[in-house]
């Protein structure tokens, strides 16, 4: 008896991961089998014509502020060297080998940070030159996470200088929503390596609170999200995931916390909610340098309270780490003067970073009834100190560290 249930056993979780396996589409490769582990993508490291370059000079990419960066304070590891040199994301051949390489390491999904405006698409060209045009991109999907803030001048700055400039406004109209939704579905949602929940493409809102604005209210946003996934399921789609980017903290000027979201959470119809960074729920309190397992900690007790406050699941995340100097001006007399000139978090090392991904990974498996999804910070926020990409000192071993928990080896 006892033999026959545990055969009954394996064939309905075979079953099930069959399931999985068609509802991500027919390319679907699981690369940490039972969780999706999705890694946020900053494509900020390839050259942008239509406006980085005209702001910042020919071929200016953030990897300027990596090769500038220098210590702060003593025992400050400034910079960081990266042992794949400086890449071009929107080449194809570089990005083959960052989709090697996560899908050897267990990364799942690249959620990439989306740019859009009132004028049109802002750096774009990793995705579209690079990842979507390389012949092994069905070993890592790929979504978007509309990052609808607003874009100010922080490469680098200068807080005695005053208030960093805005550029370009997040604030888009209910038109340009439009517009930008038809591209999304057309060029995005088409893909067969798109990163779908249960057959339902995945999209993120970075700031809820600005959509909400944007849209002239809440219930202009409500009729603005429902098109959206109307027009999703007319593409041939069975819904649309929407996800929405909880925090409490500001961090970039001109952030907005989002007020009551389990009541907007329902009332927008949102499916999931998730975290792009853990500075985002904990302050670091401590200057120049504040511990990541007490960040950790305190971030995970956050995870335990909220999630008791809403319906949809909440998918937890794991930060590699945080140092914004490379985005302080190095003229600034270093103190904490906020955003990027502020505190950075400490013995962020391999192990530590394991430690929170198994933290990670037994509270979904407590907490999370469906899919169980880990987001990470990040593959690459080098200026942010947030990187899985391999660097001089650790090499690989972060990336390692993800496939030990999630691969078991």
């Amino acid at each position: 008896m006892r033999t026959i249930l545990l055969k009954l056993m394996t064939v309905s979780l075979n079953l099930l991961m069959v399931i999985r396996m068609v509802a991500q589409g027919p390319d679907f490769i699981d690369n940490s089998p039972g969780y999706d582990i999705a890694v946020y993508y900053f494509p900020d490291y390839h050259t942008d014509d239509m406006r980085n370059e005209l702001r910042y000079g020919k071929g200016w990419s953030e990897w300027e502020l990596v090769k500038n960066a220098r210590p702060r304070f003593e025992g400050h590891k400034q910079p960081k060297i990266p042992l794949w040199g400086f890449t071009n994301e929107s080449d194809p051949e570089i990005m083959e080998m960052k989709i090697n390489t996560a899908s050897e390491y267990g990364v799942d999904v690249f959620i990439y940070d989306w740019y859009y405006y009132n004028d049109g698409p802002f750096l774009n060209k990793g995705l579209e030159n690079g990842f979507m045009k390389v012949p092994n991109n069905n070993k890592v999907k790929f979504a978007l996470m509309w990052a609808n803030h607003d874009w100010i001048d922080i490469f680098p700055r200068n807080p005695d200088a005053g208030k960093a400039p805005l550029i370009y406004p997040g604030t888009v109209s209910p038109e340009t929503f439009g517009k930008m939704t038809d591209y999304i579905i057309s060029k995005y949602f088409s893909q067969p390596t798109y990163w779908k929940i249960d057959g339902c493409p995945y999209f993120s809102i970075y700031e809820l609170s600005g959509f909400i604005e944007s849209m002239g209210g809440k219930e202009n946003a409500r009729a603005a999200l429902e098109k959206f996934r109307n027009k999703t399921k007319k593409a041939g789609f069975k819904d649309l995931h929407l996800n929405a980017i909880i925090w409490r903290i500001q961090i970039l000027p001109e952030e907005k916390e989002l007020k009551n979201p389990s009541e907007l959470l329902d009332y927008l119809g949102f499916n999931s909610t998730s975290s792009y960074v853990w500075i985002h729920h904990v302050p670091l309190e401590k200057f120049p340098e504040t511990e990541y397992n007490d960040v950790c900690n305190k971030y995970f007790k956050f995870c335990d309270e909220f999630s008791k406050t809403i319906k949809q699941p909440y998918y937890p995340n794991v930060t590699m780490g945080w140092d914004a100097t490379p985005r302080c001006h190095p003229d600034f007399n270093y103190r904490n003067a906020g955003y990027p000139c502020m505190a950075i978090i400490k013995n962020n090392t391999p192990e530590n970073f394991r430690l929170a991904l198994q933290l990670a990974k037994s509270w979904v498996d407590s907490s999370v009834k469906n899919t169980r999804v880990i987001t990470i910070n990040s593959w690459n926020e080098w200026t942010e100190g947030s990187f899985l990409e391999p660097e001089r000192e650790y090499g690989y071993l972060y990336l390692n560290a993800i496939k030990t928990v999630f691969k078991g080896n």
